[in-house]
C-alpha cells in the first residue's frame, strides 16, 4: 500500500474520502525543508554539526472532510509536530527548535466562501490537485522562526567578554 502523503487528488476528492492520514516521516523526506535546515547548519564548524539531523521525526495527523453540510467546502484539520536543528543567531551555536502547527484549512472557498467559518484559514492552491506531503512541508516552513534563538539567555554559550577586556570607546552623547 502506498503512502497517502504522496498521493495527488483534488481537495474535494480528499474531503469526500474522509481520509485521515497519520504522519510518521523524517525531515529528510521534505526536500525544501531539509534544504533550508541544511543551509542554516552550513554555517557551523563541522565538529559542531548535529549528527543525523535529517532523521528528526515529523509526526501528526491530517483529517480531510467538508466544513459545510452541503459538502461544497473541502476542509482539512490536523496537527504537525517536529523539532529541527538550527543555529542560534545570538551565540552561533547549534540548538533544537520545536515546531508545532495546528491546521484548520478551507480549500476552494471562492471569493466569499469562508464567511461564517471562523477559525479556518483559506488555503489557495497553485494547481487543482493537492499532495498532503507538500502541504505539510509548506506549513512547517512557515512555522520556522525568522531568527532562531535559545529561549533562555543563559543557554547561549557564545564568547563571554570580560569587563577588563572591553575596549574603551568615546561616546559623544
Amino acid at each position: 500500500m502506498g503512502n497517502p502523503l504522496r498521493d495527488r487528488r483534488t481537495p474535494s476528492e480528499w474531503a469526500a474520502s474522509g481520509q485521515v492520514i497519520e504522519i510518521t516521516e523524517k525531515i529528510g523526506n521534505f526536500q525544501r525543508l531539509a534544504g533550508i535546515v541544511e543551509a542554516d547548519l552550513g554555517s557551523l564548524d563541522p565538529a559542531k554539526l548535529p549528527s543525523r539531523w535529517r532523521d528528526s521525526a515529523v509526526s501528526g495527523q491530517l483529517s480531510f472532510g467538508f466544513a459545510d453540510a452541503q459538502q461544497r467546502l473541502p476542509a482539512l484539520e490536523g496537527r504537525v509536530v517536529t523539532t529541527v536543528d538550527a543555529v542560534c543567531q545570538r551565540c552561533l551555536e547549534p540548538l533544537r527548535v520545536p515546531l508545532d502547527a495546528d491546521l484548520h484549512l478551507l480549500f476552494d472557498a471562492g471569493p466569499s466562501g469562508d464567511e461564517g467559518y471562523e477559525g479556518y484559514e483559506v488555503w489557495e492552491l497553485d494547481e487543482p490537485r493537492l499532495r498532503p506531503l507538500d502541504l505539510v512541508e509548506e506549513v512547517l516552513i512557515m512555522a520556522l522562526p525568522l531568527a532562531a534563538l535559545h529561549v533562555d539567555d543563559a543557554a547561549c554559550v557564545g564568547p563571554a567578554i570580560e569587563d577588563a577586556e572591553r575596549v574603551s570607546t568615546t561616546r559623544p552623547f
